[in-house]
């Protein structure tokens, strides 16, 4: 699993690559995790599954928390490039409406940032 983090106008944007699956899920927990800290009071994440080939329950696990993490502090998390494979967990999880889905970065930043 690769994972590039960037913020742009506010927005905490990880770029998900590879397979996220088993001890990959832990290693984007701690990623997340070392963003949060440093997160403003109403963090605005934004994950990128573009270059993602495939997520398991340890994925969707550490989304999840991210979820219950985010939520206290008042935070939004956007996701864009979602494959079937992303979706179908998102919605097991529950999540699918929970995370903003957009089309764009552009469109996630603008958004988020309002």
């Amino acid at each position: 699993m690769d994972v590039s983090v960037e913020t742009r106008d506010g927005v905490i944007i990880l770029k998900l690559g590879g397979r996220i699956v088993g001890l990959a899920g832990g290693e984007l927990r701690e990623v997340i995790e070392e963003q949060l800290k440093d997160a403003p009071e109403s963090p605005k994440f934004l994950f990128d599954f573009a270059d993602v080939s495939r997520m398991d329950s340890s994925g969707l696990g550490t989304l999840i928390g991210l979820h219950v993490s985010v939520a206290r502090k008042n935070g939004r998390i956007g996701v864009i490039n979602v494959s079937n494979n992303i979706n179908n967990l998102l919605v097991i999880g529950r999540l699918i409406t929970i995370f903003e889905h957009f089309d764009s970065e552009d469109e996630a930043i603008a958004d988020l940032q309002a």
